[in-house]
């Protein structure tokens, strides 16, 4: 009996820590913008594709204490001021000039998961006037870019390319997270790419992610991997 108790016990923990970590960090704003013109930006934490956003209150250890930072066509960093609702947080930025803009979040949680330590990014582009963003204006050490997510339609092929430490990220796990509540995982080639074909017009989530093995220290404690987890996400009309 002692033993069936132990066995659903440990399950059943399994089952938690897996639920608490399917979880993501996640940036909505719209993907074009004009100069004079007030951006809003949120922050979510939870489910997308479950349609799950948790309260603050909820968020799992120190993740709400994250910065929210935008990156300008000048590649100029500067931290933006939220404010918190009940299941997200809210900021903004006035564009200035034409250009190409980028949120971005790189949070390392205070508590670790067992052994692992958990790193949430997230990232989003905003475009002003008739340009392009560059990938390497995101500043995050792992992270997803479109080229032109303005342009993405349903029914068009699409294309996102993964980075890690400023290099294709080949062999890595892409999850694509629909408005309809349908999922996907897809893995990145040699040149850090997927290819995937949107059936459903709305806000897409994309989550890339990475297990570095090399164990350290975090806020005094030992850990044997780090895990991160990078999303972006953007209108597909």
């Amino acid at each position: 009996m002692k033993k069936i108790t132990f066995l659903a016990l440990t399950l059943l923990l399994s089952f938690m820590t897996t639920s608490i970590f399917a979880h993501a960090l996640w940036i909505e704003t719209a993907s074009n913008g004009k100069v004079g013109q007030k951006q809003t930006v949120k922050v979510f934490y939870g489910e997308y594709v479950a349609n799950e956003r948790d309260s603050v209150a909820k968020w799992y250890s120190d993740v709400k204490e994250f910065t929210l930072w935008l990156v300008g066509p000048d590649q100029k960093k500067t931290q933006l001021t939220l404010t918190p609702g009940v299941n997200h947080f809210e900021g903004s930025f006035t564009p200035e000039q034409n250009g190409a803009y980028t949120v971005v979040v790189s949070h390392e949680a205070k508590e670790l998961g067992g052994t692992t330590k958990y790193h949430f990014l997230s990232s989003a582009d905003v475009v002003v006037g008739k340009v392009k963003p560059e990938a390497l204006h995101n500043p995050n050490v792992l992270k997803l870019h479109v080229d032109d997510a303005v342009a993405a339609k349903v029914n068009k092929p699409l294309q996102l390319k993964a980075f890690l430490k400023d290099a294709a990220a080949k062999g890595k796990t892409v999850s694509v997270f629909s408005p309809s509540g349908w999922a996907k995982e897809l893995t990145t080639n040699d040149q850090g790419v997927v290819e995937f074909t949107p059936l459903w017009a709305g806000r897409y989530v994309f989550e890339v992610s990475d297990m570095d093995k090399t164990p350290g220290q975090h806020n005094g404690k030992d850990y044997k991997a780090t895990w991160k987890g990078a999303t972006y996400s953007f209108e597909i009309k």
